[in-house]
């Protein structure tokens, strides 16, 4: 499903990193710039970005800003698809139907 070699490890620090799979959207951001010793993976459904999805549709968990809280976030993302798949399988079929009137 996600592969954590396509995941910036050390880029997390400067800046967020996105993606989605089969209908899951994913952002990863580090929690305190070059500080940063975690960092926060949010889940929301397609077809909207992370700043346009209503809060209620956002599901988050932090995790260490390692190779094993790296593994952590990678078991955790499979872990939300898989008891949702539903969801979002859904959130990608509807996402071709979806027209912004903004």
């Amino acid at each position: 499903m996600i592969d954590k070699k396509l995941f910036p490890f050390e880029g997390l620090k400067k800046e967020a990193f996105s993606g989605s799979h089969n209908g899951m959207r994913y952002l990863l951001r580090g929690d305190d710039g070059k500080a940063s010793t975690t960092f926060t993976v949010f889940i929301y459904p397609e077809p909207w970005c992370f700043e346009k999805t209503a809060d209620d549709q956002k599901e988050s968990a932090t995790f260490p800003l390692s190779d094993e809280g790296l593994d952590q976030a990678v078991a955790w993302l499979f872990e939300r698809y898989e008891s949702e798949k539903a969801r979002w399988t859904d959130a990608a079929k509807e996402s071709m139907h979806t027209v912004n009137a903004e």
